[in-house]
């Protein structure tokens, strides 16, 4: 599909990221030191660090991803934002103080202080190569997807974007991050306010109703409710979405680091109940969005274009052919907003903790203020251009993007539950610690790898829904670790 922008909608394009990188040189002058690069000297605002919280939650991947769901499924990613509100309770209540207490900036910093070096230098390394293939996976396919509606190759909007993401966290650090992403979620928000907007006088309209359509079809159903986990149940995406939640708020620093950006342990829980309060109802939007577009091509008058074989492509045909001038360039910017906020918050995050866990940890640990902002400027490049060039590589192989998230779930295996051994003062030997996580990253292998086995192997399968294997690892990891405690405690 092809649906090429006007000038218009091409010159607002522009300006968009000509306005990103002026808010880079604008935040340039306010970054003088490493604690004001990393986390703006704690002085953001509530509901500023809130909204930047919620921006990482939503790539420009929810924003094709989610409506296609809707459209061709039901409501099921929403019990993913209903899960988030428990986990904000808990996050709130026992690990947003804990790091308060410690002046935490890289959450990796408190798996060394509970569980020992080795649980820090694995789970930072494992971040590190993850926000690598995060950035080229967002690139790619927002690049992708821009395609449709820019004459340029893949190649060149791979590197214009890299570049102005770049550009503009090199420059502001963690404050142009946090204000860029205020403002592109308000360019985000916006653009689906108002084509939800449209969907609904067509959808709501006398005499058709054609949202009753929806209705017959049972599009507003959470899923089925039956106690399998081998399918996409509700119990399979509660399972999900509690621990991939609590990994999100608690163990990645992509968002322990923007809600450690504010002045006290009470604004940082204000920010985090901010994010989940905005998020939950933008879910909601978004999958709205996917229903009333079932119905409204359900309709007679409205046909999709016979090349359309997925929920992921219809969203963009809907913008194409349905957005006035002006509109349209104003929800491809929003999309790529939603893709730049993402590598923007990878990019400062990395380089915050290849700075803290490494560099002043290992090889200067009384670096001067000019060289530590100059390895933080340095690592922001080498990382971003690292994304970019693994992006590149996407082009020609579609099918590493499943081989990334394998990798990445494989590097991610422990982590949370080494997070939780240590916010509950489990107390494990080195040893011990490795050969939990290296069980834990045993069990994400099998369920990774191990499916659609031959006959004589049939009881090694693992038919799990392949979202909660990550749950199931951490299980495992935590079930381990308590054995070896009960052991500990036998042998004295």
């Amino acid at each position: 599909m092809n649906y090429q922008l006007g000038v218009i909608d091409t010159v607002i394009l522009v300006l968009y990221g000509l306005i990103m990188v002026g808010m880079g040189v604008y935040f340039l002058r306010k970054t003088k030191t490493s604690e004001e690069f990393m986390v703006a000297g704690r002085g953001i605002p509530a509901w500023a660090a809130g909204i930047a919280v919620m921006s990482a939650y939503t790539s420009s991947i929810s924003y094709i991803a989610v409506p296609g769901k809707a459209f061709d499924s039901n409501w099921h990613p929403l019990i993913f934002a209903l899960t988030a509100l428990p986990v904000t309770w808990f996050v709130t209540k026992y690990v947003i103080p804990h790091y308060r207490k410690h002046k935490i900036i890289s959450v990796y910093k408190y798996l060394e202080e509970k569980i020992g070096d080795w649980g820090r230098i694995y789970a930072s390394l494992s971040f590190v190569l993850f926000m690598v293939g995060r950035t080229a996976v967002i690139l790619y396919l927002s690049s992708l997807l821009l395609t449709s509606f820019i004459d340029i190759d893949i190649e060149m909007l791979i590197l214009i974007i890299g570049v102005l993401t770049i550009a503009y966290t090199l420059m502001g650090g963690m404050e142009a991050v946090i204000w860029t992403d205020v403002m592109q979620s308000v360019i985000m928000i916006g653009g689906l306010l108002f084509s939800a907007y449209i969907l609904t006088t067509e959808v709501f309209s006398k005499p058709d109703f054609l949202i009753q359509k929806a209705f017959d079809m049972d599009k507003f159903s959470l899923g089925d409710s039956s106690l399998s986990l081998s399918s996409r149940t509700i119990w399979v995406m509660i399972i999900y979405g509690v621990t991939e939640n609590i990994r999100n708020l608690m163990a990645d620093q992509n968002y322990t680091q923007k809600y450690s950006a504010v002045a006290t342990e009470k604004e940082a829980k204000k920010s985090v109940w901010i994010a989940m309060l905005i998020y939950l109802p933008l879910t909601a939007l978004f999958l709205y969005i996917g229903t009333a577009m079932f119905a409204f091509y359900a309709g007679s008058g409205h046909m999709l274009d016979p090349s359309i074989l997925k929920g992921d492509e219809v969203f963009p045909f809907f913008i194409a052919t349905e957005l006035p001038v002006g509109l349209k360039g104003l929800i491809i910017a929003a999309i790529l907003a939603a893709s730049m906020s993402t590598v923007d918050s990878a990019l400062n995050s990395s380089a915050t903790v290849l700075y803290l866990d490494y560099y002043k940890k290992y090889f200067k640990p009384n670096a001067s203020e000019k060289s530590s902002i100059n390895f933080l400027r340095i690592t922001t490049v080498v990382w971003g251009f690292l994304g970019i060039v693994f992006s590149l590589l996407l082009i020609n192989a579609e099918s590493a993007l499943d081989i990334w998230w394998q990798i990445s779930g494989i590097f991610g295996g422990g982590i949370l539950g080494l997070f939780l051994l240590a916010i509950f003062n489990v107390k494990l030997k080195r040893s011990q610690g490795i050969i939990s996580v290296l069980f834990s990253i045993l069990i994400i292998i099998w369920g990774t790898f191990l499916r659609e086995l031959p006959e004589n192997f049939k009881w090694l399968e693992c038919s799990l829904d392949s979202i909660i294997v990550g749950a199931v690892a951490t299980a495992g990891l935590i079930m381990l670790a308590l054995v070896f405690v009960l052991f500990n405690k036998r042998k004295k």
